[in-house]
């Protein structure tokens, strides 16, 4: 630790409040991207589930297309059809948007994953040359007692 007028004074980053807002940023990027995945795996979920109701829809209307079911039942049955394929089309249209805004979402927290590491890393490495010029001062302070009480240094 430094020293000033005999108080000892710890390690000091000073860019921490730019750190502390960098990682602010990347778990805020981070929580979206998180979300947008979310509404992702929800979409192709209810995707898949429309195309299981899809064909289901169609193999009950051919069943009863060969069994002579009345006209009603087969116009509800298209009916059903048309509106879950209808369906479909517009989660798969959300779906495209979901997928490019996860992808700029990801290209974001990239951006601030990178900012992020760069700081953590200047404050690593300022922290470890701190410790080294630290321990030189602890020596030469060890070094300088044991020479004032008579005793030779020798450096090897």
């Amino acid at each position: 630790m430094l020293s000033w007028k005999g108080c000892l004074l710890p390690f000091r980053f000073s860019l921490a409040s730019v750190l502390q807002l960098r990682k602010s940023i990347e778990r805020r990027a981070e929580i979206s991207l998180i979300s947008t995945q979310l509404e992702v795996a929800r979409a192709r979920h209810r995707i898949d589930e429309l195309t299981d109701e899809i064909a289901k829809a169609c193999e009950e209307r051919e069943k009863d297309l060969r069994n002579s079911a009345p006209a009603n039942c087969l116009q509800t049955k298209q009916a059903e059809i048309s509106a879950a394929i209808e369906a479909k089309q517009t989660l798969l249209e959300t779906l495209q948007t979901l997928d490019l805004q996860r992808v700029n979402q990801m290209k974001a927290y990239q951006a601030a994953h990178t900012d992020c590491q760069a700081l953590t890393d200047l404050r690593k490495q300022q922290k470890n040359l701190y410790e080294q010029e630290e321990m030189r001062r602890e020596q030469k302070q060890l070094d300088d007692i044991f020479a004032s009480h008579g005793f030779a240094v020798s450096v090897t």
